[in-house]
């Protein structure tokens, strides 16, 4: 019904009275800005809250030929569970992870990222921890937060829902880019260690509780803390582990596959090319037991949970066989377990279950998952 005055007149309609509060949009600037300070390195150009960011690239007229690579990305469903939990500085570690992490599969060091943040209510401490812990995730990684944006949409959001998304640009060396074209028969196949879910595969990690009627503050002593603590584990970052393989030469890396929605086998698969097949030992590592709890309690077919969360592997590097211990080495220097998972050959047309290829719209090579899961 439409507001009257007491004269019967329609009573004026204000910007705040339809659900926008720009005030407490400029308080969430203020309680966030030092920390998106703190990520500028010497290369930013003008402060925060200018229309767009600006970041000096001089340094690219040292490249032959310089390729940007961009990325774009969010945090899916598992904003759902830092909303009913509360907790809000995890979510921009995952965000980072998520968007920068991908950059750096083709070798592309990172030049900058921004964000944008959609929520039905504006609340100023909220918006802050969000941003606070992209800032943190970016500072990680040396790359500058330029710039962002926060929009309040009532009616089109609950007050206390919001979703987050990212985007990052980087820059590669045009023949230094990695990939498919690099890969070769006998290449040893390395993975690096998921922190937990990470970002994916939420939308069944979710049911899956929601149906055992397990709410995220129960204790759950096999994976010692609450069950929502485990939930919202940050995403791990491995920008700066990849960038030190890549950055003088001593390993020959030939591809990056950062392990996200679809699973192992099937990221993997997008960084092979045509001919060639990535044999990969499932018993190479034992499933943290956040995956196992889910498969259990859900009754999840193996199959279809390893072809939706990352069971463990978040990156993988594919290298020459000959720098394999040297990439083990530099991985585990950044405090990242490491393990070879297996290696490339020849294609033979290998069929089956366990073989997965032409995924994500990628007409590339193949990988053939071996032996089972260990669990203990």
């Amino acid at each position: 019904m439409t507001e009257t005055s007491p004269a019967g007149e329609t009573a004026p309609l204000t910007y705040a009275a339809a659900g926008v509060d720009t005030q407490a949009g400029d308080r969430a600037v203020e309680l966030m800005k030092d920390a998106v300070r703190a990520t500028h390195t010497a290369g930013v150009v003008g402060g925060v809250g200018g229309f767009a960011g600006l970041v000096d690239v001089s340094d690219l007229k040292a490249y032959r030929r310089p390729l940007l690579a961009t990325s774009t990305d969010g945090v899916g469903t598992k904003v759902a569970v830092a909303q009913a939990m509360d907790v809000h500085h995890t979510i921009g570690h995952d965000l980072v992870g998520m968007v920068v992490d991908d950059i750096v599969v083709v070798g592309a060091r990172p030049l900058l990222m921004t964000d944008y943040i959609a929520t039905g209510k504006v609340v100023p401490e909220r918006v802050a921890d969000i941003v606070r812990g992209i800032a943190e995730a970016c500072a990680l990684v040396g790359t500058p937060l330029l710039g962002g944006e926060t929009a309040e949409h009532p009616g089109l959001l609950g007050e206390h829902e919001y979703d987050v998304a990212g985007a990052a640009t980087g820059v590669v060396e045009a023949d230094a880019v990695l990939g498919a074209e690099r890969v070769r028969a006998g290449d040893v196949v390395v993975a690096m260690a998921a922190s937990g879910l990470h970002s994916n595969g939420y939308s069944l990690v979710r049911k899956v509780f929601d149906v055992a009627g397990w709410g995220y503050e129960r204790d759950v002593p096999e994976l010692g803390r609450t069950l929502g603590e485990e939930l919202l584990e940050p995403t791990r970052l491995y920008t700066p582990a990849c960038l030190d393989l890549v950055g003088d030469g001593a390993v020959d890396v030939h591809a990056f596959s950062h392990v996200t929605g679809g699973g192992l086998a099937a990221n993997l698969a997008r960084v092979l090319p045509q001919g060639l097949v990535a044999e990969v030992d499932r018993s190479t590592w034992v499933v943290p037991p956040i995956f196992d709890l889910v498969r259990r309690l859900g009754q999840v077919p193996w199959n279809d949970l390893q072809n939706t969360l990352n069971l463990g592997v978040g990156m993988v590097a594919v290298v020459a066989p000959d720098s394999a211990d040297a990439t083990l080495a530099a991985v585990r220097a950044r405090g990242i377990d490491a393990w070879v998972l297996g290696s490339v050959r020849q294609d033979d047309g290998i069929a089956g279950p366990d073989v997965v290829r032409g995924t994500k719209g990628v007409d590339g090579g193949a990988v053939h998952l071996v032996r089972e899961y260990r669990t203990s």
